[in-house]
């Protein structure tokens, strides 16, 4: 969240930013969040002033003991009772304010960088590159559900029996690319950063701290008993490892990388843009995050850029990136990018990664600070994440790039190793 002095000092380009991002039903929180800070510091101040009548009242009262003047010591130590019942009041008003402006606080997205590209609609988006050509076919393409019904490589209608729609049940060979992709992507993402598995249920000051409450409620499943929500993504355990916790500037750049499913209730998609592997409630993905010094974070956004680039490369796949204009920022986010490869079945774009900036948004709401080697106070970490890659539509766009003809498709040289079943030495049972 953003930082209550930085709101109460910089008020107009809070409200500016806001509108920027069509945020405007949020600008009077601006005006809400500086009165309540008002109140906040007005009644800090009135109690402590009220603590320091007491002690003063207190020093005067044994002086007027010692002296024997019992009926003006009666007086002062009725005077202190009142200020006592005065502080108490004051202490339910700063709870009850804090309450209230932290939810304000919450409720307020972060600002766009001012790189950010100004718009509302993915209209606004502006295409940063495009790399690889665009695939021509003597024959017409087939989207990548009929690829993998002929082939027998995923069950959509008997994943929706068990579960439900957006459930599929990967078969086989469709099972065996899935963990081939698992794999290479995490072990690229493993040669520059620490692999974590994570847990898959987070409580839910995890999901509030990275930005999912609450903001996102409608698209969290959530396992009520219990109070947790199965992770939307690995960013949200990642991030919240280093939760109330203070690290030394020397521990920066700290950098984790993950493999999970990730569950999604996708309220309110429908149509033909759902359709196979499209958008899933239940699917996986590698994510990696980073823990960075403040100067540093916005040169760090460009290198995980290029690392989520680069597999798409090695998986010889036509893509674009997107630089995110500030209507299609996501709550938490400062700036982004989105990569998205070519369906050749669909002839349209799909979303397979978005590389994010959040300052120190999401630190903030999570208190986690570095010691600078300097000295001086604890300052803010910077955190960034990028999907490094979400699985489903990387399938679909591999499947369609790489059909032939005859209805078989073809498989990137770099996934071979990834497929090529090893001499184990198990026992028969």
């Amino acid at each position: 969240m953003l930082g209550v002095e930085f709101i109460r000092s910089h008020p107009d380009k809070v409200r500016q930013g806001l509108a920027a991002r069509g945020a405007s039903g949020n600008i009077q929180l601006v005006d809400e969040v500086i009165e309540h800070d008002r109140r906040l510091r007005q009644a800090l101040t009135l109690q402590q002033s009220r603590q320091q009548e007491i002690n003063a009242t207190s020093r005067t009262i044994g002086t007027l003991m010692r002296e024997g003047n019992q009926d003006a010591a009666r007086e002062l130590i009725q005077k202190q009772k009142n200020l006592k019942l005065e502080i108490k009041e004051l202490g339910r008003t700063v709870t009850d304010t804090e309450r209230q402006l932290s939810r304000l606080l919450l409720a307020i997205p972060n600002l766009p960088h001012e790189s950010v590209p100004e718009g509302l609609t993915e209209a606004d988006n502006v295409t940063v590159h495009q790399h690889g050509e665009l695939p021509s076919f003597d024959f017409e393409p087939l989207p990548h559900w009929e690829i993998a019904r002929r082939h027998g490589l995923i069950e959509f209608e008997r994943g929706a029996k068990v579960a439900g729609a957006g459930f599929p049940f990967y078969m086989d060979a469709g099972a065996k690319l899935h963990r081939a992709l698992i794999n290479f992507f995490l072990n690229a993402a493993a040669l520059q950063y620490t692999e974590v598995h994570p847990p898959l249920f987070v409580n839910a000051e995890s999901a509030q701290g990275t930005g999912q409450l609450p903001d996102k409620e409608g698209q969290m499943y959530f396992v009520e008993e219990d109070g947790f929500y199965p992770v939307p993504t690995a960013e949200v355990p990642l991030t919240n490892y280093f939760r109330n916790e203070i690290l030394s500037e020397s521990d920066l750049p700290v950098r984790f990388c993950a493999h999970t499913p990730c569950w999604r209730r996708e309220a309110g998609s429908y149509g033909a843009h759902v359709r196979g592997l499209n958008r899933l409630h239940q699917f996986d993905k590698v994510e990696i995050v980073q823990f960075t010094h403040p100067q540093n974070s916005y040169d760090t956004l460009e290198i995980m850029r290029r690392h989520a680039e680069a597999l798409l490369q090695a998986l010889k796949l036509p893509y674009r990136c997107l630089l995110m204009c500030a209507g299609e920022l996501g709550f938490n986010q400062t700036k982004q990018y989105d990569l998205e490869v070519w369906s050749a079945g669909q002839q349209r774009w799909l979303e397979v990664s978005s590389v994010s900036n959040f300052t120190d948004y999401q630190a903030r709401r999570m208190n986690i600070r570095f010691r600078p080697e300097s000295g001086g106070k604890p300052r803010l970490v910077h955190t960034l994440n990028g999907s490094a890659l979400a699985l489903p539509r990387v399938v679909a766009a591999l499947l369609e790039y790489n059909q032939n003809r005859n209805g078989s498709y073809d498989l990137p040289e770099v996934l071979i190793p990834y497929l090529t079943e090893p001499e184990l030495n198990v026992p028969n049972p």
